[in-house]
């Protein structure tokens, strides 16, 4: 996995919880965790050290754009990820990822493209 020194430090304000279903678009400016469900796009504003997490329990049907990205979860759609892209062990993808730094964990799956691209700016 990547080095914790090198991912920036950004707290986590904000928990979908496993019994929670959210339907419908997430923003986010800090540090958002899922454990639930989320069928709609995720997407950071206004905030470069903002890092989202998904959990082995979490699930996310849409587009992600975030600078820094932990999936042990599944996620079903487009990502984008400025910074760092880190993909544990239970981690599921399906869909295209655009990253500028990957980890994958022994058994971490893509179903789709990897696409690296240098200085990504999400605006």
């Amino acid at each position: 996995m990547l080095d914790r020194k090198a991912r920036k430090n950004s707290a986590v304000r904000t928990i979908i919880g496993a019994g929670t279903r959210v339907i419908g678009d997430v923003a986010f400016s800090s540090g958002l965790h899922v454990d639930g469900y989320i069928k709609g796009d995720i997407k950071t504003t206004q905030h470069e050290d903002a890092i989202l997490s998904i959990s082995e329990r979490g699930s996310v049907e849409g587009s992600i754009e975030t600078p820094q990205l932990e999936i042990n979860g599944t996620v079903k759609g487009y990502i984008r990820v400025t910074e760092n892209l880190e993909l544990g062990p239970k981690a599921r993808v399906i869909g295209n990822v655009q990253y500028n730094l990957i980890a994958m964990s022994l058994g971490a799956e893509i179903t789709g493209k990897l696409i690296y691209e240098t200085n990504i700016d999400l605006n």
